[in-house]
């Protein structure tokens, strides 16, 4: 089976949805021009700071772009997040205290996260549950959607005490649907109609995909990592929290001290990358949405299961195919890691990856490790063999990165689908 002739098809199929995708990508371009000129931004803003960073100029406009761009009060990003995880425990420990609830309205959280809360791993550690902060979560209904009545039941049981209610906008590591923009914003009318609790999601991965951001439509606080979708393939490490002020503000603290909050933090030498990317990221995500529409267009011809299907719309840039065995799986990231630019050489393997509780498989010839807007694939190694792609810093090599795995797939199978 002529593979190249499989993505050719695609693409002529594919032309209205592409079309689509670089009318949005022109649409958050222009917002991000906009907060750059209304700025201000200047060569002086790229000066690196240090010690205390004390009147940052640089970084203290990077986060009033953020925060102008997504369309929110206030906002901080820092080189010195470590990942989405780590900024997700700074929103969190920055909103909660001894005694609150944090309700999950969205199904458990992505693994990384289980030990944060504490529903995982060694007591005394400093998760939230060491800190006296319970947890709770509403489980999604069958077909994937929010169990709003049983969200909404929960919220007025809990009445103060719930402080967090926590989406996740992407599928994580699970198979069920990505939350669009539009349905976040009816979770969060319909939360803050019952509940004072601030709303706080998850968006790694969903940032530039629609027009509009979850802060813009009701959330009190969003959160990501700059190796994903605004960092654009250029910002090397760090992470964002964007939302109300009350909620930024104690954030702030939390990030570094009470009393100091986001009036310090040298940022090294890196705020140009971290500008310059955020420049190209409704491009670059642009690229890796189409990546992810080929993806599923070919693996759907070949008799895979897909999540989205190739002519479903997206909400983040996470393509899902169920690889059916271990075999195929381990192929089809291989195939990926085989078309990277860096480490193409190396065969991939599953491994017991600290946070999570499956061996997981991860190919990822990236030029900054783990960047997820790179062009990657991984997963749990566990039925029903799930490989998540993602990425794609151009469409012409997520391209080919989709040809490799697919061939590879094919060759797993013994030559024949």
């Amino acid at each position: 089976m002529n593979i190249e002739s499989i993505v050719r098809e695609a693409e002529v199929k594919l032309a209205p949805i592409f079309a689509e995708i670089d009318r949005v990508s022109e649409v958050n371009t222009k917002k991000v021009l906009d907060a750059f000129r209304s700025n201000k931004v200047s060569d002086a803003m790229f000066t690196s700071t240090s010690g205390y960073g004390y009147d940052d100029r640089g970084r203290d406009t990077l986060d009033k772009i953020y925060a102008e761009v997504f369309g929110c009060e206030a906002a901080f990003v820092r080189h010195s997040i470590a990942s989405g995880t780590h900024a997700l425990a700074i929103g969190l420990f920055g909103l909660l205290r001894t005694g609150d609830t944090m309700l999950a309205v969205t199904g458990k959280p992505y693994d990384t996260l289980d030990e944060v809360i504490g529903i995982s791993g060694e007591r005394g550690r400093g998760s939230l549950s060491d800190f006296g902060i319970d947890y709770e979560q509403i489980d999604l209904l069958p077909d994937g959607s929010v169990n709003i009545s049983a969200v909404k039941d929960r919220l007025s049981a809990l009445g103060d005490k719930c402080k967090v209610a926590f989406i996740q906008r992407s599928k994580g590591y699970l198979d069920r649907p990505t939350l669009t923009v539009d349905e976040i914003k009816v979770l969060c009318d319909e939360i803050h109609s019952v509940s004072k609790a601030f709303v706080v999601v998850d968006n790694c991965y969903g940032e530039f995909v629609e027009e509009r951001e979850p802060v813009a439509v009701g959330a009190d606080l969003m959160i990501g990592s700059l190796i994903k979708n605004p960092g654009g393939g250029m910002a090397e490490c760090g992470g964002y929290l964007a939302g109300t002020a009350r909620a930024v503000e104690l954030c702030g603290y939390r990030f570094t001290a009470v009393g100091v909050g986001l009036e310090i933090g040298a940022t090294l030498g890196n705020n140009k990358s971290m500008y310059k990317g955020f420049f190209y990221a409704p491009h670059t995500v642009a690229q890796a949405i189409k990546t992810a529409h080929v993806a599923a267009y070919v693996f759907d011809k070949l008799g895979f299961e897909t999540n989205p299907r190739w002519d479903e719309p997206r909400a983040d840039i996470i393509q899902a195919v169920k690889c059916r065995t271990r075999e195929n799986m381990i192929a089809f990231c291989r195939g990926i890691q085989y078309a990277s630019p860096v480490d193409s050489y190396v065969d991939c393997e599953p491994w017991a990856m600290p946070g999570y509780s499956d061996e997981v498989i991860m190919a990822a010839g990236t030029f900054t490790q783990g960047a997820s807007l790179e062009l990657s694939a991984d997963g749990p190694v566990k039925e029903p063999y799930i490989a998540y792609l993602q990425g794609g810093l151009t469409y012409e090599s997520g391209k080919i990165g989709v040809i490799s795995a697919a061939n590879e797939v094919i060759k797993a199978m013994g030559g024949s689908i």
